[in-house]
């Protein structure tokens, strides 16, 4: 009786201590496909074909900066590899000029690399923010440990194959839907770019935050720039249809808000709770977002938008419950 005791516990421990990893896992997918409004919720069993890609991308992107102290701007630029990864390797829409028949690529291409200048700005800065670090935020403000590592060894290594048969199955199942496939050039490129960004975060990773005095807005003012800033760069790509201003306009408004939170984020008035703020004004935008798109995969008009407003619902829910859990992490 003892001894299992003994034995049990740590267990059940590790299991608990484990689940924000797995939040986490569904999360990712959750917001960058359905909170957007890509998928509808009658599709809703494509997150689970979706998380060992998006979620498996996100745990060893989060794990790997924890284990080694390393703080969000890291993380932002390992989101940055990841984005490159998927569509430059699984999807290969940076390079296949009739993506999902879309012609993604003539706005603005740049025909010596055989990519598009808007399509390129705004599918890696989609997946940078939206798919990897606005989840990876919201899941630290609802776990008791932000800043620890979730997993061991074992549990690392678990999500390490779920990603590669996430990247493996992707581009497997886009192979059989699309005869294009990328230059030995280009294949080289999103090599050598994914290999840079990870010395990058290496670099940026270990240097050590320097904190600086001055006024820092409320969390909620923080918030709200981050809603706006992120609706206008969405916006943007939205309505502008000249590929080369809105592929310029995209880039200056990510230099501006790079600028604004790097230099509010050094004062040492910023809190964990200035970040939740900034990241769920960002994931409110995708809330919005879906809601003008048009139906996707066959769905009605009404199931999108019960969709959209049950995805909506959700993401204010896990805002509210990361608000509460960190203003309690701030205030003690």
């Amino acid at each position: 009786m003892t001894n299992t005791n003994v034995v049990t516990a740590p267990r059940r421990s590790g299991v608990k201590r484990a689940l924000p990893a797995l939040g986490l896992f569904f999360l990712s997918p959750m917001v960058a496909e359905f909170l957007l409004g890509n998928i509808p919720i009658s599709g809703l069993f494509a997150l689970f074909v979706l998380a060992p890609l998006y979620g498996g991308g996100a745990v060893l992107i989060r794990e790997v900066a924890r284990r080694r102290g390393w703080g969000y701007p890291a993380i932002l630029v390992l989101a940055l590899a990841y984005g490159v990864i998927e569509e430059g390797i699984t999807t290969q829409s940076l390079f296949n000029p009739n993506y999902a028949g879309l012609r993604l690529l003539d706005p603005g291409h740049i025909s010596f690399l055989g990519m598009g200048a808007p399509w390129t700005v705004m599918v890696l800065g989609l997946h940078t923010l939206w798919s990897i670090t606005v989840p990876i935020v919201v899941m630290e403000s609802l776990s008791r440990r932000p800043r620890e590592p979730w997993l061991g060894k074992l549990g690392l290594s678990v999500y390490a194959v779920l990603f590669v048969v996430g990247v493996v199955a992707t581009t497997a199942f886009g192979y059989t839907k699309d005869p294009f496939r990328a230059s030995a050039g280009q294949d080289i490129g999103v090599a050598v770019a994914v290999a840079v960004l990870i010395a990058l975060a290496v670099w940026v990773g270990r240097r050590a935050p320097r904190r600086t005095t001055g006024s820092v807005p409320a969390a909620w003012i923080a918030g709200v720039v981050g809603l706006l800033v992120s609706s206008g760069w969405m916006l943007v790509n939205d309505e502008i249809k000249n590929g080369w201003i809105c592929a310029a306009v995209s880039l200056a408004i990510d230099v501006l808000a790079i600028v604004v939170f790097v230099t509010w984020s050094r004062r040492t008035g910023w809190t964990r709770m200035h970040t939740l703020a900034a990241a769920g004004g960002a994931m409110l935008t995708y809330a919005w977002h879906a809601f003008p798109e048009s139906p996707t995969l066959g769905a009605s008009m009404t199931v999108d938008l019960i969709g959209n407003g049950v995805f909506a619902a959700i993401a204010v829910v896990l805002l509210i419950s990361a608000t509460i859990r960190c203003d309690k992490f701030v205030r003690s």
